[in-house]
């Protein structure tokens, strides 16, 4: 059969048809709108805070175990690698592919964070890029830091972000077993790993405290919420824009140590493709990339893909602020 005549060709077709018809949105952007609180939202993320705080106190006063508090540094580590190299990289980009044992980990990892499920994760932050610093992303840096950082999951969804959402291509994502799996079974699968696992570890195998290990296990996933956070937030407000000045997102070398290497969004967002999620590449602080690299070495990551430096060049001279000539000595000679 022709592909032209395929459902799914068909089907695409009419949702370009129908999303064409729609407004351009131009960002930074952001029109007058009406904030809903969701006040069930507002109560969980308050409690999360909450038990964070304290365990936070805990930590500073109880004396609990090193062993707890290397065991969710831990786990905030790799709950990082879940979020940029899983998340981000692999299923919202397809900037590399993975097999099987990888996505599993990365599975894993990434329910570390309790930040939904991938599909959710992945249909916001496809939206992001498609309309950034416009109302129809989901959390438009144009309302401001506090809007962009969190304040996006305490009130309704935008209409434009409701409207264009739909159109939103996730039959890569859709047809992937090992997503569907965490999303069909999100709050027991998601809600053990994030929370109940990590919290009964120290208490069976170390003898800490229930209250402690639980509130510890608070505190590492709203720090590790955090982290996310600052690429929405302040990666959308401080530094350079050497690559497209037209846009909000920045590169920030100080945020990038926090995030594990995708502190240079001004260069994602220009190629948001690229697996290294940077121009600098290996040869700055990046460990997102250095773990895809370590897979790939032992085969289970492939087809990792890169902007060219030619391409780099173009768009910078193009688009850019000037700034990019300060990297110039970093650069990975493999771009």
């Amino acid at each position: 059969m022709s592909p032209n005549t395929s459902k799914d060709a068909i089907d695409i077709d009419c949702v370009v048809a129908e999303e064409s018809k729609l407004e351009k949105l131009v960002g930074p952007q952001a029109g007058p709108w009406k904030y809903e609180i969701i006040y069930g939202n507002l109560a969980v993320f308050g409690y999360f805070h909450l038990a964070a705080l304290y365990g936070l106190y805990l930590a500073l006063t109880s004396g609990p175990a090193w062993s707890t508090i290397i065991f969710h540094c831990f786990i905030f580590f790799f709950a990082s690698f879940g979020v940029s190299a899983g998340l981000h990289r692999l299923w919202s980009h397809n900037a590399f592919k993975a097999k099987l044992p990888l996505q599993i980990i990365l599975i894993i990892c990434t329910s570390l964070t309790f930040q939904y499920s991938v599909l959710n994760w992945v249909r916001d932050h496809r939206l992001h890029h498609r309309y950034t610093d416009t109302d129809a992303d989901p959390h438009n840096a144009a309302r401001g830091v506090f809007f962009s950082h969190i304040g996006w999951l305490l009130v309704k969804k935008h209409p434009e972000v409701k409207r264009r959402g739909k159109f939103t291509d996730m039959r890569d994502v859709n047809a992937n077993p090992v997503l569907r799996f965490q999303k069909k079974w999100a709050v027991p699968f998601i809600g053990s790993i994030c929370f109940i696992i990590p919290t009964l570890i120290p208490v069976y195998f170390w003898n800490e405290s229930l209250n402690v290990a639980w509130h510890l296990s608070f505190l590492r996933y709203v720090a590790s919420l955090h982290q996310t956070f600052l690429v929405n937030s302040y990666a959308h407000f401080v530094g350079t824009r050497p690559y497209d000045k037209r846009i909000l997102p920045t590169n920030n070398r100080s945020v990038n140590f926090f995030v594990m290497g995708e502190g240079f969004h001004n260069f994602h967002h220009a190629f948001p493709w690229d697996y290294r999620s940077a121009e600098l590449g290996t040869l700055f602080f990046n460990p997102s990339t250095w773990f895809i690299e370590l897979f790939a070495k032992i085969g289970w990551a492939y087809d990792l893909k890169t902007a060219s430096e030619s391409v780099i060049e173009g768009r910078a001279q193009r688009t850019g602020d000037g700034t990019r000539v300060q990297y110039k000595s970093d650069l990975n000679v493999n771009s």
